[in-house]
C-alpha cells in the first residue's frame, strides 16, 4: 500500500484539489512518495492516482489523503497497542490518532479506506485473514463512529501466486469480504507487473490499481 514503485514526473506533479497529510500532521499539496514508513526505498502507491480518479470523477470537493501505511505488516499489528518490529511503529494507533486529529481539530469527514496488505500473512495467517479482515473493518467503523464507512481490499498480485504460496488463500479471504459485510468491495490483483524483484509493484501498475480503487469507490459510494 505504501508503494515502492519508481516515482516518474507523472507522480510528482500535484492536484489543486488533492492534499496529503504529512509526517507532522501538516497539510501540502499530494505528490508520491506518499508515505515514510521506510524511506530509503518508499515510492509510487495506488494512493495518490486513486486521489486524482476520485477528483475527477467529483469536480466539487477537496481530497485530503491520509498515508497511514506500514510496508511489510501484518494484519495481526493493526490492532490497539501492537508494535511492528521492524519499524518500532504501531499501525493502528498511529492511523486512528492521525486520522482523529483530522475530524476533531479541522472539521474533516472520513468518507472511505483503501486497504493491500496481506502478504505478511500469507506463511501462517491465511485461515485467519477472512476473520481478521472483518474484525479490522467492524474496528475501524467502531472507532470512527461511521457504521457504513466504505472500504476497499486489493487482492495480492496474481504474480505472487508461484514465488509465495499462501497468496490465493489470502486473495481468497479479501474476494468474500463484500459477501461478509455491507459497504465494502474488493478490486482485483490480475494483470499487474512487478518491478522486478517479483515482489512489489512497478509504477505503471500501482497507478493501475489506483484506478481500480477509484472504481469500486464511486461505485460504492454512489446513491441507492
Amino acid at each position: 500500500m505504501a508503494g515502492r514503485g519508481t516515482v516518474g514526473d507523472v507522480d510528482r506533479e500535484t492536484h489543486p484539489r488533492i492534499f496529503a497529510l504529512k509526517p507532522d500532521h501538516s497539510w501540502g499539496p499530494a505528490g508520491d512518495p506518499l508515505h515514510w514508513d521506510k524511506p530509503n526505498i518508499v515510492g509510487v502507491g495506488p494512493g495518490l492516482q486513486f486521489a486524482k480518479e476520485m477528483a475527477q470523477r467529483n469536480p466539487e470537493v477537496r481530497i485530503g489523503l491520509i498515508p497511514t501505511a506500514v510496508g511489510g505488516s501484518s494484519i495481526r499489528v493493526w490492532v490497539p497497542s501492537a508494535v511492528h518490529p521492524q519499524t518500532g511503529t504501531h499501525p493502528w494507533d498511529d492511523a486512528v490518532s492521525r486520522t482523529f486529529r483530522v475530524l476533531a481539530l479541522e472539521g474533516g469527514e472520513l468518507k472511505g479506506v483503501i486497504w493491500h496488505q496481506g502478504e505478511s500473512d500469507r506463511r501462517d495467517f491465511s485461515e485467519q485473514y477472512s476473520d481478521a479482515l472483518v474484525d479490522l473493518v467492524d474496528r475501524m467503523r467502531v472507532e470512527f463512529r461511521s457504521p457504513d464507512l466504505p472500504f476497499i481490499a486489493a487482492q495480492l498480485s496474481s504474480f505472487l501466486d508461484e514465488p509465495l504460496p499462501g497468496s490465493a488463500a489470502i486473495n481468497e479471504a479479501i474476494a468474500s469480504l463484500p459477501e461478509r459485510l455491507p459497504h465494502t468491495a474488493f478490486v482485483s490483483g490480475d494483470g499487474f507487473k512487478h518491478k522486478g524483484d517479483e515482489v512489489h509493484l512497478d509504477a505503471a501498475s500501482e497507478r493501475e490499481l489506483g484506478r481500480r480503487f477509484a472504481e469500486a469507490m464511486s461505485e460504492l459510494i454512489q446513491p441507492e
